[in-house]
């Protein structure tokens, strides 16, 4: 089958029903109520040194559902820069015991640099807040599980900052295993690299975990959501770069499964690396390949008709995808107490043990 819009039309015509039924019931005489408006749910942000950070804060700036009241550095280089920046224009910056303390501080954005993330989330928890944490989840595999487990007791939200958690190829790709259409899954591939510039790659050669640690993790968080938390973890670290900067710039790690197997790749020093990111998801009854994974294009191969879609492969539009945007939404539910968080700890441990196992780093 050619290009397909199947995808894209059910959502238009889920939009059209719903905006009938409110027309209908007008028609109707009943009452159209109109809901008040929520009060905005306050946020902070501890860190601006992650490479996520203004993103974060541009999300929870242009949404309707959070009001941000300050931001923590304690980097005087760091918050010159972001204080100059048009992400944090007239936005207080306070230590990190102010913010806490601020009336009404229900979430915390810990992007501090990697080395801090754990320890700000922790304070964070036993202020009472639900947090955003950005990836990966340090390098102390106890430390993140006692954070986890401080916040379950409290009934708190440690949201991790995986960025394709919620694009909309990963949402479909979810329904089709729901639904079991690919069958057993017997293979899974997934891709991430770029070209990290030589200042970048100086402070990223500080973690021995090289860079599937600090952006391969992104797609270790996909396998383990597709497959679960693998029986062995492989590690094949490379420096293959022409820096000599002591970054591990090549890695690759292969999980191990009773009946599938799945590679996990990532490069700093792939031309055009963004354009080959995917996801690819082998079972006996078809094939779900995401390439590129930012800008998400689908390819589904199916053993027989599915639903909509045909026996075969197919092209499948996705909608366009916005990093960060619908994480924070996700995250205003979650506190409101209008929907469960989907991603529970046992996963988010299992994700962190992987992406430790995968770059050769030790577990405490």
């Amino acid at each position: 089958m050619s290009t397909s819009n199947t995808r894209r039309n059910f959502l238009r015509r889920s939009a059209a029903l719903a905006a009938t039924a409110g027309i209908a019931q007008a028609a109707l005489g009943d009452p159209v109520t109109t809901p008040r408006p929520k009060k905005r749910i306050k946020v902070g942000q501890i860190g601006v040194g992650h490479a996520h950070a203004r993103g974060k804060m541009d999300a929870y700036r242009r949404s309707d559902e959070y009001e941000v009241v300050g931001v923590v550095e304690t980097n005087d280089k760091l918050r010159a820069a972001a204080q100059r920046s048009k992400t944090y224009e007239g936005l207080p910056f306070l230590t990190r015991e102010q913010l806490l303390n601020v009336d009404g501080l229900q979430v915390v954005a810990v992007e501090t640099e990697v080395r801090d993330l754990l320890e700000n989330a922790e304070a964070c928890i036993d202020a009472g807040m639900h947090i955003h944490l950005d990836k990966p989840a340090g390098e102390s595999l106890s430390h993140f599980r006692r954070i986890l487990t401080k916040a379950e007791r409290k009934k708190l939200c440690v949201q991790m900052g995986y960025m394709y958690r919620y694009n909309p190829a990963v949402h479909l790709l979810r329904q089709f295993l729901g639904f079991g259409w690919l069958g057993e899954i017997f293979e899974v591939h997934a891709v991430m690299s770029k070209v990290v510039g030589a200042g970048t790659r100086k402070g990223l050669a500080e973690y021995p975990g090289g860079i599937l640690f600090e952006l391969g993790c992104h797609i270790v968080d996909l396998v383990v959501g597709v497959l679960g938390t693998p029986d062995k973890v492989t590690a094949f670290p490379r420096s293959s770069g022409a820096h000599d900067d002591g970054l591990v710039d090549n890695m690759l790690a292969v999980l191990e499964y009773p009946k599938a197997t799945a590679t996990v790749k990532s490069a700093a020093i792939e031309v055009e690396g963004f354009a080959r990111r995917h996801l690819v998801v082998c079972g006996t009854e078809g094939t779900f390949h995401i390439q590129p994974l930012d800008s998400p294009k689908v390819r589904v191969a199916l053993s027989k008709k599915r639903g909509e879609f045909e026996k075969g492969y197919q092209d499948v539009s996705m909608p366009r995808y916005v990093r960060y945007v619908d994480d924070a939404a996700d995250l205003a539910k979650i506190v409101r107490g209008e929907e469960k968080h989907r991603f529970p700890p046992s996963h988010d441990l299992a994700v962190q043990e992987t992406v430790l196992r995968g770059s050769g780093l030790e577990i405490d």
